[in-house]
């Protein structure tokens, strides 16, 4: 069963923390592959780090729709990266997912992968976690709340706060507030997190 909708139509910070521990399932040319979420970051209205910051575009519309649908952009001319949008529709915020366990499909994620890669890197980065699991600009905007959806998010055992890391977002831009605001949540000392 998918998360609810109600999951998603939080803040993204509270949505981000609550993800830790979650599913992230990939239903793409037959095969179901997955794993536990182990990392992730939220993109608040207001964020001038968030693609959202200046407002809809063709590009950034999935960051603006009702909580749980899949935002998938393509970023620096050869990666795919996968958020959920969150909160209310007309919000530009979303949670992207930087990191997460390989543990369905694992032999359909290495292939994809190529031979060479370690089951440790399989999935630590948000543009291999895309190759791992089939995402591409196909997945922006699907619901993952629906029945049938070919990404999908299903509950997993809760982090408890002692294992939760917070620390500021990779790669980002913006202001100086923004950049170092503390909105990077991971599972504290996981291999299995980004560097």
């Amino acid at each position: 069963m998918p998360l609810p909708r109600a999951f998603f139509e939080r803040d993204a910070a509270v949505v981000a923390r609550a993800m830790l521990g979650t599913r992230l399932v990939s239903l793409h040319e037959g095969v179901r592959v997955g794993g536990t979420i182990v990392e992730c970051e939220a993109y608040r209205p207001g964020d001038s780090a968030s693609h959202a910051f200046r407002g809809r575009t063709r590009r950034n519309a999935s960051m603006f729709a009702h909580g749980g649908v899949a935002y998938v952009y393509f970023t620096y001319g050869m990666h795919y990266c996968m958020n959920v949008s969150t909160d209310s529709e007309g919000i530009g915020s979303a949670v992207l997912v930087r990191a997460l366990i390989p543990e369905e499909g694992v032999a359909v994620m290495a292939q994809r992968r190529g031979p060479r890669v370690r089951d440790r890197d399989l999935c630590r980065g948000p543009a291999r976690l895309c190759v791992a699991l089939g995402i591409d600009k196909a997945r922006d905007g699907v619901d993952t709340c629906a029945r049938g959806a070919s990404v999908f998010f299903e509950a997993g055992e809760q982090v408890p706060a002692r294992k939760v890391a917070r620390g500021p977002r990779v790669g980002v831009s913006g202001s100086e507030r923004d950049v170092g605001a503390a909105l990077r949540f991971s599972v504290r000392d996981s291999e299995w997190v980004s560097r």
